[in-house]
């Protein structure tokens, strides 16, 4: 059951981390949408967005990651589920950005990583070693 719930929460942080930038790009050109007041300004803006599959497939996918998390917040432990999907969203989101072609931030970036992963895999070790004590 525990190897379940971590792949669970490993789609969570793809979903979540690969689409990121999808999302990214698919706004750009948001800023040209201009009208009157506030209001319509908003509704304008969602109409752009919504009517925009480079932006609504990504989102999409995105809340499918919402709504795998939700599922698996109901048998897994919190601490693990918060800790294993945002580090790995991060990781996931750096890595398509750059497979995208976006400037990630060198080498601090890549450091980031490997500590973020290097972090990750202890805190899933102990939770595997408190799991087999009980």
């Amino acid at each position: 059951m525990f190897f379940l719930e971590v792949c669970c929460l490993l789609l969570v942080a793809l979903l979540w981390g690969g689409t990121n930038p999808f999302l990214k790009k698919g706004t750009e050109g948001i800023e040209k949408v201009k009208t009157g007041n506030m209001v319509t300004q908003v509704l304008a803006e969602m109409k752009f967005l919504f009517l925009n599959y480079k932006y609504l497939m990504p989102f999409l996918l995105n809340q499918s990651g919402s709504v795998v998390y939700y599922f698996t917040l109901a048998s897994t432990d919190l601490s693990l589920a918060v800790l294993l999907s945002n580090s790995l969203t991060f990781l996931c989101t750096l890595l398509t950005g750059k497979l995208l072609g976006e400037d990630i931030g060198g080498k601090q970036a890549v450091a980031g990583m490997v500590l973020t992963t290097l972090g990750v895999t202890l805190c899933v070790a102990s939770s595997l070693t408190a799991e087999a004590r009980r």
